[in-house]
């Protein structure tokens, strides 16, 4: 056990009769960071993250949560996390304040620890003013935002949210993405599978893209978009004559290939700083340009990159 890792999957598999969902996976999640874990729909993401909680026995390959193997330690591993599924699990026909007493108790806490719990998590959701309404009052974020507060009943140092903004409209989304950094500045750390790309982009230190049940990649998101071909680069010569002449400028000065359309140039960038060079010398030999675009690759770019068409 390296004294930072929070998680440490080593060669994960899961069967399914002759169908493999998840093939040979391993990697390592830190301690107070964020982790990522992106792929398509079947890809073998919620697959992994339930035999990491221990909702699912793997085929082979073991899992340790702070040290503690999730097969042979399971009632101690499991209660070092919090789960949020996509689905709340709370009850219904009572209330926010009536639901959080209820798991507060079930994970052991006395009455009086019981109301006091309750109090702080009213008041740290924004769910105060709502507290003793029928959830079927509540919309789905002030749902959402409950079940993230039954998950963290027992403080964890580990949780783990899966799609946690599936269905939520944009700023509902956005305000769980400001409980989630609040939590991780608090000393958390997260497990987040998600179907946004955007999400996994704002909020993850690190990501790991499954396909097909295999880790295809892992890295930081600016890892990620470097791989698949650095920043690109695109403006139109304003004089017609000029165009070969700044095709073959910009060639020989990037060594990158460029694309032509009309008068509009395209190409890769192996480092902003190149940026700045090849704009001077275009001014220096008098080269009018317009429209200049300088775009990152987005996590969309890298996806698409790594998971379409790969079967």
């Amino acid at each position: 056990m390296t004294l930072n890792n929070a998680i440490e999957v080593s060669h994960l598999t899961k069967k399914f009769n002759d169908k493999t969902a998840v093939d040979d996976i391993s990697f390592n999640v830190k301690q107070g960071e964020v982790f990522g874990l992106l792929g398509p729909n079947g890809a073998g993401k919620t697959t992994t993250l339930r035999m990491i909680t221990t909702l699912l026995k793997s085929t082979s390959g073991t899992v340790k949560i702070f040290g503690h193997d999730t097969a042979s330690e399971g009632k101690l591993a499991r209660s070092m996390f919090g789960l949020t599924g996509q689905y709340a699990s709370v009850d219904e026909d009572i209330s926010a304040r009536e639901n959080l007493m209820i798991f507060s108790r079930l994970n052991g806490l006395s009455r009086a620890d019981s109301k006091k719990r309750t109090e702080e998590l009213l008041e740290e959701f924004s769910l105060v003013n709502s507290a003793d309404k029928s959830l079927k009052d509540f919309s789905g974020g002030m749902r959402r935002r409950l079940d993230l507060a039954v998950s963290l009943i027992t403080r964890p140092a580990l949780i783990f949210l899966d799609e946690p903004t599936t269905g939520l409209d944009p700023r509902t989304r956005t305000q769980m993405w400001d409980t989630i950094r609040k939590l991780v500045a608090q000393g958390s750390t997260i497990v987040l599978t998600t179907q946004y790309l955007d999400e996994a982009d704002q909020l993850a230190d690190r990501i790991a893209v499954i396909d097909h049940g295999k880790l295809v990649k892992i890295g930081t998101p600016s890892e990620l978009k470097q791989q698949i071909g650095g920043t690109n680069l695109s403006f139109t010569v304003s004089d017609n004559q000029q165009v070969d002449s700044t095709v073959k400028l910009v060639t020989d000065k990037l060594g990158a290939t460029v694309h032509l359309a009309g008068q509009r140039l395209s190409t890769n960038l192996a480092g902003v700083d190149q940026l700045s060079k090849l704009l001077a010398t275009l001014q220096q030999d008098k080269i009018s340009i317009t429209d200049l675009t300088v775009q990152e690759p987005s996590l969309d770019d890298v996806f698409m990159n790594l998971t379409v068409g790969k079967n």
